[in-house]
């Protein structure tokens, strides 16, 4: 499933190439029909993400809400404008590494991921995005046609975008978006005050459920899947079956401002990254192999990075877990 840093990439990528223009809007597949049929011909006026989901405004007041879910993807395709807040961060096209050093070109993930489809000019493409971003040959003819089962495609005069297996696609007006958005834990990519800190601590200090599972509750804390609850309580140092109201205050604030610092690391790379002050050889190895970024995410059975412990496994939430027995006593 798209961790809240996928949402926010995609979501970006709306702002970038669809926001301001008239957009045209179907169902290659019928199953959206009526709600394409509420913002067909309107103009996108924003795009915004809440965790794992995305909300796109048209100029009638209506709102689409998207949430990938575990197979939802989004294909764009066309004159593709990148991400230009990542891009003038990074200052030219390059991969920038922990350190701050840019390095030339791109680094391929063996998975297929690219780190770079937020940068660069716009080229006649196709891009997948979702927890993967992957790219396929150029394009011959624009639009293109869909392939498989589009929910919806929204066309611009220049780009393209098909959604395909989405757990949620509907058009809400204002008051549903700002009901369904407050019942939402706090996202730092939006807000990092520190009332939003102080609302994350108060919820986690009071509950008796584990944290382990509070930090995969979105009505917790926005945009925190099963990647990152592994990697944020190994660098915690927590036991995943404490209890939240267990937890000193201090580590659950240290959570909060390290899901924060992991946030903003996966919308600048486009890759989880949680293995910090890696430089070199090292951090292309990271972002080139998932196996070299990670510190007990897919480890079962392998020696912790740390102290040498196997790595364990096991169902929490019915999700799997990954930790370390020793580490996170």
């Amino acid at each position: 499933m798209p961790e809240g840093h996928s949402v926010h990439r995609i979501t970006r990528q709306f702002a970038r190439n669809f926001v301001g223009h008239r957009v045209a809007v179907s169902s290659p597949q019928g199953r959206f029909a009526e709600g394409a049929s509420m913002l067909d011909g309107h103009v996108m006026t924003d795009a915004k993400a809440v965790g794992k989901q995305m909300y796109l405004e048209f100029d009638n007041g209506l709102w689409l809400r998207v949430h990938l879910g575990m197979y939802g993807a989004w294909d764009f395709a066309g004159e593709i404008q990148m991400d230009a807040t990542i891009a003038s961060a990074n200052g030219r096209m390059g991969q920038t590494n922990q350190a701050g050093t840019i390095l030339d070109g791109p680094i391929h993930d063996v998975d297929g991921e690219n780190s770079l489809h937020s940068i660069g000019a716009p080229r006649r493409t196709r891009v997948r995005m979702a927890e993967s971003e992957k790219e396929s040959d150029a394009l011959l003819t624009f639009p293109p046609e869909p392939i498989g089962q589009v929910r919806v495609r929204l066309l611009s005069d220049t780009v393209c975008a098909d959604l395909r297996g989405p757990t949620a696609c509907e058009v809400l007006d204002p008051a549903q978006v700002d009901a369904i958005i407050a019942k939402l834990g706090p996202d730092p990519l939006l807000d990092d005050s520190q009332a939003a800190e102080d609302r994350f601590t108060a919820v986690v200090r009071k509950k008796p459920t584990p944290i382990g599972l509070l930090l995969m509750d979105q009505n917790v804390v926005a945009g925190i899947g099963n990647v990152y609850r592994a990697e944020m309580l190994f660098r915690a140092g927590l036991n995943p079956h404490t209890p939240g109201k267990l937890v000193p205050e201090d580590t659950v604030r240290a959570l909060w401002r390290d899901w924060a610092h992991l946030l903003k690391i996966g919308v600048e790379t486009g890759q989880m990254m949680t293995m910090d002050n890696l430089e070199g050889e090292d951090y292309v190895n990271a972002m080139a192999n998932r196996a070299d970024r990670h510190w007990v995410y897919k480890r079962e059975g392998l020696p912790c990075r740390v102290c040498g412990t196997h790595i364990t496994l096991e169902d929490f939430g019915a999700r799997k877990l990954y930790w370390c027995p020793n580490c996170q006593r």
